[in-house]
């Protein structure tokens, strides 16, 4: 089956609002558009449809095939193009357990509808992917419910000498379908290859297995460097895992514009290509889609399908590991002392998608170090680059030169990562953060040669004015600005 070599996501991480968007604040009707935007105009293959912290439209296929008929006769839904649900992690968010049920019930009805417009056996929706997963139990669950409670379901009668559920409503197709773990934490990183292997024994998969390794939540739990090495280690365990069994494994890597986030843009996108020679699947997230000239974008996504995988970058785990721990150590002590600052800031963050709350101060927060929440990684990251200090540099300090060079051997792409984020840097700004922070900052600004951003500094001292002035128009404003210059939000 078709592996698709980049996925668009539904991130909220752009400035630019897309021009098929009616609001601000993209929701459902936008989104469909947005799906077909992808597919037909930047020559996406996979869409997600995200119903993990938001809410989606679970017509979407109908939508689709009804709207857009001419080019999904030729696009077949399902074979050439896909759709993937992403359904929350009743393990995580038990309040929206019931979503990953509906979502698992649609598929059927969705099944039908291909069958009706294609006139043969389409599953325009087969696979489901589950965030924040640690360990193989709950997608070896999600797989035994769909078949068990959805497929076995047919052949019951309801009551005694009554027809057959399939034969009131019809047949329940597909028979099977795809579960791909998300793994965001860094303990589920390290030992996904142990989960997917145990998964696949289990569900006797034979022939090839995805797995998607988170980027940016990772980032804001360890800091960003650590997550690199923290993914490299993974992605070789893979590896080793395919050899192992010789079912080909499939990695997706969720990367966004920001450097914090992946440093994903698609003027980068070669560079990911060298750095990650071993990913099947590139997410391109809002900022990538919509806050780059689209013939940039196009060329982006044609050299990543052109792209071919090959074997991960070797990296030595003894030396990695103590790195990651190193970096972790430092990030969540520095970031500790933000988390009033960033608390503040990411109240004027402007969103870009419609956006479930759940309870508690900050909404929708999934992150957590010793009880103290930090907002999403898009309103984090567009907290501090606002005000001239790059996450990126949080943590840095634990390293030496020396240190880094040997970073450098496996993190081939570490300085070009480190020189973009600190463009955004701005030491006028400095002063208004702990002074622990400051002289943390000033030691690992040092690893790195780089050129400020004049235009963003600039910037950034003016939202800074605003903060201080409590002044929420020129603080809603000066984000913005500063995210043009970016070209992310966050």
């Amino acid at each position: 089956m078709k592996i698709p070599r980049v996925m668009s996501t539904q991130h909220p991480d752009n400035v630019t609002i897309p021009f098929f968007s009616e609001k601000s604040v993209m929701e459902g009707e936008d989104e469909v558009k947005e799906a077909f935007y992808s597919f037909s105009n930047l020559g996406v293959d996979e869409q997600l449809w995200d119903a993990e912290g938001k809410e989606v439209d679970s017509f979407v296929v109908k939508k689709l095939l009804s709207r857009y008929e001419d080019y999904f006769r030729k696009n077949v839904l399902g074979k050439d193009k896909f759709l993937t649900f992403r359904v929350p992690n009743p393990d995580v968010e038990k309040n929206d357990g019931k979503i990953l049920l509906e979502s698992l019930h649609s598929l059927p009805r969705n099944f039908d509808l291909g069958n009706l417009f294609y006139g043969k056996p389409i599953a325009p929706i087969f696979e489901a992917v589950l965030p924040m997963c640690s360990s193989e139990k709950s997608l070896i669950r999600i797989h035994e419910y769909y078949k068990q409670f959805v497929i076995k379901s047919q052949d019951r009668k309801l009551y005694d000498d009554d027809i057959t559920l399939k034969e009131w409503v019809g047949p329940l197709q597909p028979n099977d379908i795809r579960v791909t773990p998300l793994f965001e934490m860094k303990d589920a990183i390290l030992n996904a290859h142990t989960y997917v292997e145990k998964y696949m024994k289990h569900e006797k998969i034979k022939e090839q297995q995805r797995v998607w390794f988170a980027r940016s939540d990772p980032a804001l739990n360890y800091g960003s460097t650590a997550t690199v090495l923290l993914v490299k280690v993974g992605l070789q365990r893979l590896a080793e895992l395919e050899r192992k069994t010789s079912i080909e494994i499939h990695p997706i890597l969720g990367c966004g514009s920001a450097p914090f986030r992946g440093n994903f843009t698609p003027l980068n996108a070669t560079k990911m290509l060298s750095g990650y020679p071993s990913m099947q699947t590139f997410t391109v997230q809002s900022a990538f889609k919509y806050d780059y000239d689209p013939r940039h974008v196009i060329d982006a996504i044609e050299a990543l399908k052109d792209g071919t995988r090959g074997n991960p970058m070797p990296i030595d785990e003894k030396v990695a590991l103590p790195y990651i721990e190193k970096l972790e150590k430092e990030y969540q002590k520095q970031v500790k002392l933000l988390i009033p600052t960033i608390h503040q800031m990411s109240m004027h963050i402007p969103q870009r998608r419609k956006r479930k709350l759940h309870i508690g101060l900050f909404g929708y927060s999934r992150a957590s170090k010793d009880g103290l929440h930090l907002p999403r990684a898009i309103p984090f990251c567009a907290s501090l680059y606002s005000l001239g200090l790059p996450p990126d540099v949080l943590g840095l300090s634990a390293l030496s030169g020396k240190d880094l060079d040997k970073i450098r051997e496996v993190y081939h792409n570490v300085d070009n990562d480190l020189a973009t984020a600190f463009s955004y840097y701005n030491k006028e700004n400095l002063g208004y953060f702990p002074t622990s922070i400051q002289t943390a900052v000033k030691k690992g600004m040092a690893l790195v040669d780089h050129t400020v951003n004049e235009e963003h500094a600039e910037m950034s001292s003016r939202i800074l004015t605003a903060v201080k002035k409590n002044d929420h128009a020129g603080l809603h404003e000066g984000i913005l600005a500063a995210g043009r210059i970016r070209k992310f939000l966050g």
